[in-house]
């Protein structure tokens, strides 16, 4: 193999130098008694010094027997002690004596062709150090001398892991744990400290491995390195002979533990792992990933620090040395490592740059910072980190859009999963159901680009709307997708993000309203006015503001906006004027992240968007419907729906004709649903979940003759559910869990011929009809063990149904925002 040509080239070279030393030193010891240009050689043995440093390094390096480059360190220094006692030779005479060549041109031509050689023998060690440097195996030192802050509980963690027997594997073999966070979170720091510590170094001695893996490892160059510190280095043909041969090094010193750790594996790289187990006693794989691999059940996530040892972090790296610290402001040091959100690497790289520094550099990046400024801004080093871990997404053009995506929304908010399968299933035409949208959150989460936040978990099925599934993510992540989705010029943008408030003072605009403070206009808009209203193509518009914003935007031109996305923090929110200009509008998403449900005006613009299918709003006081001619989903969580619904001008199916999906959930004023709503047809799917005080369905539910889901999760209040339902012919997923208040099921229920999914969990008090023996194609009710006693009664006559008694888990910390 190449590389192993390498290595035995460079043992060579070793042998050639020390020819090269010798053959100087000889001639420097018959020229004692001449005086002529013992410079040159001064010169040539100055020049080897680095070079036979660089050759210890590798010999130690690749672990070669130390004899090998003792004799060549002795050898120079023997050389130098020569020199140094014929400072008073003359090398001219000399080399007219004992070199066969006494011109002037011959001896340039000397001293050129060692500087040549001693160039060579370089360029050779660069190579094979760099070729080397892909795949670094090493036992690792005794002493590791990184700072770990803020990580105690993690390490502990880790070292009950590989210090126990047993834990979670892949397959029978080698207990496997992974250890796996957000870039920069001190993954591949928290690894060599594991491997420094005494009770690890007692348990595994000397044979802890480490491996850092490449993006592109090679498996066989992998082995070989494992080879190394235990003798002669086999060349293989195969990677199936690797691990063959791999197996047996592993298994002739399995007489005491072995800790292997994978530092960095990529996730193209997965199935590489599993190559390196074998059923081998006390042998321990430790991975870490910014990729979380589903395959490792045993798995510690790092978090962000802490607030308190974030700053102790920033201080022990930026206030180490005296350099003025004493002027710095507490306020000022806290306000920086606020910036640096947790993140050890931002802490680390911000606080290097700042070391050092006057207090005029600390207050300018400050201000910066608050006038909202992105910390990547200030430092290109955290920046060509951070965007160096999304090469991960290279060739899934798509998932790296959807993660620009998560930008759109409000820092330190919960981001709905329902309102990004709305807009990716306009925008890149992934599926309705939300299932391909999920995938794609699934992978951003095993990425550690995004974090997903369950509140209350329920068995997946085929019609789920996710609407307990929530994204979170870092702050930096998010400045990231920002800066991501703004490299492109204005007018070339697909995302334009535009947060109005009163720390954004870039544009200051001209007309006041009564009695609120000046407003800021958006770069962006100021941009179209100077273009004379040239449209943009942005296809996503995010608008955040702190308070009402009325004003209009003139004659801007927004004609190529499909998704748009108000984020506000007000009791009274106007819709701009200038949304008639936006004809290609399909989504809208309106979401109020104040404590009360804001009151939306001019609500009746949107009626003359023909194209706009999608709406979700949430916490907002919504005002009667127009004529939503074209609308096909609507979704609100936490609304006040009296006036829409109760109090409506025109009848709902009159403002909603085609309607396929309406999801109403936590909206604690619905007591009903108006009867008109069953006379549209088109509709397929209706959810009302977790409304507490709504008591009945309509009547002439059974009119809804399209409908093939029904969801009344958690509506404590209701108390039955009208006979006409079993007309609703399409039915095939009924969910009633958590109904408390409901008493029996309608004798219609066995009408529903094509009922696949009940779930019932929480109706114990319900009782069944004994027409649910009709339910043939039903395949599974998931419902309390009481209520599964009641199925089993019914199951002879049902031979394709599964019962299930799930355990449901709720979790409330969604509440508080976190």
């Amino acid at each position: 193999m190449v590389e192993g040509a390498k290595l035995m080239e460079g043992a060579d070279l070793v042998v050639s130098f020390q020819k090269l030393l010798k053959k100087i030193n000889e001639m420097i010891e018959k020229a004692h008694k001449k005086r002529s240009r013992l410079q040159i050689f001064r010169l040539i043995l100055k020049d080897s010094t680095s070079l036979v440093e660089d050759i210890k390094n590798l010999n130690d390096h690749l672990d070669r027997p130390r004899k090998e480059i003792e004799k060549l360190i002795q050898e120079k220094e023997a050389g130098d002690e020569l020199v140094g006692k014929s400072r008073k030779i003359c090398l001219w005479e000399f080399l007219g004596i004992y070199l066969p060549f006494n011109s002037r041109g011959e001896k340039n031509e000397m001293a050129r062709d060692v500087k040549e050689t001693l160039e060579k023998v370089r360029e050779i060690l660069k190579t094979m150090s760099k070729d080397n440097s892909e795949h670094k195996i090493t036992c690792l030192p005794p002493q590791n001398t990184e700072i770990v802050i803020g990580m105690e509980e993690p390490l502990l963690r880790l070292k009950m892991e590989v210090l126990k027997d047993g834990a979670s594997t892949l397959k029978d073999g080698a207990s496997t744990l992974e250890l796996t966070g957000l870039p920069g979170s001190g993954k591949t720091t928290l690894a060599r400290k594991l491997c420094s510590d005494g009770q690890v170094k007692g348990k595994f001695r000397d044979h802890i491995l480490f491996v850092t893996f490449s993006k592109t490892p090679n498996f066989k160059v992998i082995v070989q390195s494992l080879f190394q510190p235990y003798g002669k280095v086999p060349e293989f043909h195969n990677d199936e002979e690797a691990a063959k041969e791999l197996g047996l090094l592993l298994s002739k010193i399995s007489g005491s533990p072995i800790l292997l750790v994978l530092d960095d594996v990529w996730p193209s790289s997965e199935s590489l792992i599993q190559n390196f187990i074998f059923q081998i006693p006390d042998y321990k794989i430790l991975v870490t990933s910014r990729v979380t691999f589903p395959a490792i059940k045993s798995q510690i996530h790092l978090k962000p620090l802490r607030y308190e040892d974030a700053l102790t972090l920033f201080r022990h790296v930026a206030l180490a040395k005296d350099n003025g610290a004493d002027i710095l402001s507490e306020s000022l040091v806290e306000e920086v490592v606020r910036s640096c959100k947790g993140l050890p690497l931002a802490i680390k790289v911000i606080a290097r740059s700042l070391c050092q520094q006057p207090r005029e550099a600390w207050q300018k990046m400050v201000k910066a910072w608050l006038q909202g400024h992105s910390i990547l801004d200030s430092n290109s080093n955290l920046l060509n980190f951070l965007q160096g871990s999304l090469s991960v997404l290279e060739g899934e053009p798509i998932i790296m859009e959807c993660f620009k995506d998560l930008g759109l929304f409000p820092e330190d908010q919960r981001i709905p999963a329902t309102a990004l399968i709305d807009m990716w299933a306009e925008l890149y035409k992934l599926d309705d159901d939300g299932k391909e949208a999920m995938n794609i959150i699934n992978k951003l989460v095993s990425l550690n680009l995004a974090n997903l936040l369950v509140t209350r978990k329920v068995e997946s099925d085929i019609f789920s709307n996710y609407s307990n599934h929530f994204i979170m993510q870092h702050d930096l992540l998010r400045e990231l997708a920002i800066y991501q989705s703004n490299q492109e010029p204005f007018e070339r943008r697909r995302r334009l993000m535009v947060d109005i408030n009163e720390n954004n003072p870039q544009w200051l605009l001209e007309e006041q309203q009564p009695g609120i403070a000046a407003r800021m206009l958006p770069i962006f808009f100021k941009w179209c006015f100077k273009q004379k209203q040239q449209p943009a193509i942005a296809r996503t518009l995010s608008i955040s503001t702190d308070e009402v914003f009325t004003s209009d935007w003139g004659n801007t031109q927004l004609s190529e906006i499909e998704a748009l996305i108000l984020n506000v923090r007000t009791k009274h929110y106007s819709l701009l004027k200038s949304i008639e200009k936006m004809r290609n509008l399909k989504v809208l998403i309106c979401t109020n992240y104040g404590f009360h449900p804001a009151r939306l005006e001019n609500f009746e613009l949107l009626d003359s968007l023909s194209n706009l299918k999608r709406i979700r709003m949430e916490k907002i006081f919504l005002p009667s419907l127009g004529k939503l001619k074209n609308l096909q989903k609507l979704s609100l969580y936490m609304c006040d729906t009296s006036e829409a619904f109760g109090n409506c001008k025109i009848p709902i199916s009159d403002a909603l004709p085609i309607l396929v999906e309406l999801n109403i959930d936590y909206c604690r004023d619905m007591v009903e649903l108006p009867s008109s709503l069953c006379d549209i047809k088109t509709l397929r799917k209706l959810s009302i979940s977790n409304c507490h005080k709504f008591t009945k369905l309509p009547q002439e539910i059974g009119r809804l003759e399209n409908l093939e889901l029904l969801k009344l999760n958690s509506c404590t209040d209701l108390g039955g559910i009208p006979e006409s339902v079993g007309c609703l012919s399409r039915l095939h997923f009924l969910d009633i869990s958590n109904c408390i208040s409901l008493r029996d099921l309608p004798e219609s229920i066995g009408n529903l011929k094509a009922m696949e999914k009940l779930y019932m969990t929480g109706c114990s008090r319900c009782e069944l009809p004994n027409s649910v023996i009709n339910l043939k194609h039903l395949k599974s009710v998931t419902c309390d063990e009481e209520t599964a006693a009641s199925w089993e009664v019914f199951k002879p006559m049902l031979i394709n149904l599964k019962i299930e008694v799930p355990h449901v888990e709720v979790n409330l910390n969604w509440l508080l925002g976190d």
